[in-house]
C-alpha cells in the first residue's frame, strides 16, 4: 500500500508541475516578432497595376536615378518630387530598400529605383505628376 502512495504522490506532482506552466516546460514562449510592413501596395487602375503609397497617393520613378544607391532629386527638386521617406531604423522588405540621400536621410526604393510622390496628387489614386516631364514616371511594379 506505501508504494502505491508513493508513486500516486510522484504522479500527481509530475501532472501539477505541467499543467502549472501551462506548456509543459519552465521557458516562457519566445516573443512574437512583427512582420516588416512594405511601404508601398499594388493597386490596379484602368491604365495597369502601380505603386501608392500606404495612404493611396501614386508612386513615382526617376529615370536620372541609375545605381539604385542613391538619388539625383536634391535640393529644389523636392520640392516638385518628394522622396519616399523611410525611418532610421527601416529594413529592407521584399522589393523595397533603403536608401540613403545626399542630405542624410533615407529613402525607400523599389527594385533599386528611388520612389516620390507629387504635390500635385491632392488625393489617393491621383497621377498628375506623370504629366509634367517625360523623365518622371508612375512607379509599377513590373518595372
Amino acid at each position: 500500500m506505501f508504494r502505491f502512495l508513493v508513486v500516486a504522490a510522484a504522479m500527481t506532482l509530475t501532472a501539477s508541475h505541467a499543467v502549472a506552466g501551462g506548456h509543459g516546460g519552465g521557458d516562457p514562449p519566445p516573443p512574437k516578432v512583427e512582420a516588416p510592413v512594405a511601404p508601398a501596395k499594388v493597386i490596379l487602375t484602368k491604365q495597369g497595376p502601380k505603386l501608392v503609397d500606404l495612404n493611396g497617393m501614386t508612386l513615382y520613378t526617376y529615370e536620372r536615378d541609375t545605381t539604385g544607391k542613391t538619388s539625383n532629386c536634391n535640393g529644389k527638386c523636392t520640392e516638385s518630387w518628394v522622396p519616399l521617406p523611410a525611418t532610421a531604423d527601416a529594413k529592407a522588405v521584399g522589393d523595397f530598400t533603403v536608401i540613403s540621400r545626399s542630405d542624410g536621410s533615407r529613402m525607400w526604393a523599389y527594385r533599386y529605383r528611388p520612389l516620390y510622390t507629387s504635390p500635385a496628387d491632392k488625393a489617393p489614386g491621383d497621377a498628375n505628376g506623370n504629366a509634367t516631364t517625360l523623365q518622371w514616371r508612375i512607379a509599377r511594379p513590373e518595372n
